[in-house]
């Protein structure tokens, strides 16, 4: 196991091309515990270099919606008028800190996504 810190892409590729290697790695093993190490620093060079943002707060409502199959009026029964839910989906209303705090509660939508400008 010749493991060393990722530095630059040419690293970054040459462990991705290892981590394939040792990817059916039993657990414990020598090649188990380099596939172990060698996903923690893929992970923390492509956290660095390549982030992925947080999606647009409206978006993650609607999305979420999609995947309860929420209407609108379903979200009413959360947050409030269904005029007010007409506002917010269309943008032309924020989201109150009450509203944030019942979709986190309700929905699960975490709140750092929530209260991003938008």
């Amino acid at each position: 196991m010749n493991i060393k810190p990722i530095k630059s892409e040419i690293d970054y590729q040459m462990a991705l091309q290892r981590l394939e290697v040792v990817f059916d790695a039993k657990t414990g093993s020598t090649d188990g515990d380099e596939l172990e190490v060698l996903g923690i620093l893929i992970s923390q060079y492509e956290n660095e270099h390549f982030p992925i943002d947080l999606p647009d707060p409206i978006e993650a409502i609607k999305f979420r919606m999609e995947q309860l199959d929420y209407n609108q009026n379903d979200l009413a029964r959360v947050i409030g008028l269904k005029s007010r839910v007409s506002e917010i989906l269309n943008r032309k209303r924020k989201l109150s800190l009450d509203m944030i705090r019942k979709l986190h509660e309700v929905l699960h939508i975490p709140t750092d996504v929530l209260i991003q400008a938008y």
